[in-house]
């Protein structure tokens, strides 16, 4: 697990657009993935944050996250 949980840092044009109460929000979700292990990535960040200011609706949300854990994962290509 990375030492330090800092999504806005990383990516901080996508927490830009947010009202503070959506960023809060966006940050706590994945906060308590990041504690099980979860490492943070752009991809998941930025559907989280346009499901939240509202630039794609619940529907596209769930195709994309599907779409991506359909993907195969590094360790899995490594094999």
């Amino acid at each position: 697990m990375a030492a330090e949980f800092d999504i806005e840092g990383r990516w901080p044009e996508l927490f830009a657009v947010l009202r503070e109460a959506d960023r809060i929000v966006v940050v706590d979700a994945f906060a308590s993935s990041w504690h099980e292990g979860w490492i943070p990535n752009r991809e998941d960040v930025e559907n989280l944050t346009d499901l939240v200011r509202g630039a794609i609706d619940k529907a596209e949300y769930d195709r994309r996250a599907q779409e991506a854990a359909a993907r195969p994962v590094a360790a899995d290509i490594a094999r």
